[in-house]
């Protein structure tokens, strides 16, 4: 296991340099969504309208953040399950983002098109929302600010913790694992 300092926007380089199973402490801007922004974001895209952020070099974080407490720019932070967002996923690569955070397993074909579309899928440590929310050093609402916590947020992260799931090359952490499990045992 490597580790990585990255700054968004990521580069094919950037990205390049990743294998399943590395640390990656992340710093710049991510983008927030979840399911609901997920559906109408992909929904206007495909009529040909324009994306509220930007999309070529950057990271979507599937997370609906807690309320702020006073003083903080945003509440717990975790990840939701990223499958969900699974439907949504291949028209977001298509358009260069380069990375997506979350937790749990993709389908086979996101995995396929991380390798195809040259990007990369982190996982965050659930349950660990209020850590997470200390390498948030801004927030703030860019688009669908009807959703709540499922609107688009622009976020500014330092040193934001994540491995590795799925790599350009096809690599599995969650699948190495279970190899390396099974032959312990």
């Amino acid at each position: 296991m490597n580790a990585h300092t990255l700054h968004t926007p990521l580069t094919d380089d950037d990205v390049a340099a990743l294998r399943a199973g590395d640390m990656v402490l992340l710093s710049g801007v991510v983008y927030t969504a979840r399911d609901a922004a997920h559906r109408r974001l992909v929904a206007a895209l495909n009529r040909g309208e324009p994306s509220p952020i930007p999309l070529a070099g950057h990271v979507v974080y599937y997370v609906g953040p807690a309320p702020a407490p006073p003083g903080r720019p945003i509440g717990p932070a975790g990840p939701t399950t990223s499958g969900r967002m699974d439907p949504y996923t291949v028209p977001l690569l298509e358009r260069g983002v380069k990375g997506f955070i979350g937790k749990g397993h993709r389908s086979p074909e996101v995995k396929a098109a991380l390798v195809r579309y040259r990007a990369v899928y982190l996982a965050a440590v659930g349950g660990a929302a209020l850590l997470l929310a200390d390498h948030i050093v801004e927030a703030r609402v860019v688009a669908y600010e009807e959703l709540g916590p499922e609107a688009i947020r622009e976020l500014i992260v330092r040193d934001f913790p994540a491995i590795v799931v799925n790599d350009i090359y096809g690599g599995d952490a969650y699948e190495a694992g279970q190899r390396a499990f099974r032959r312990r045992r």
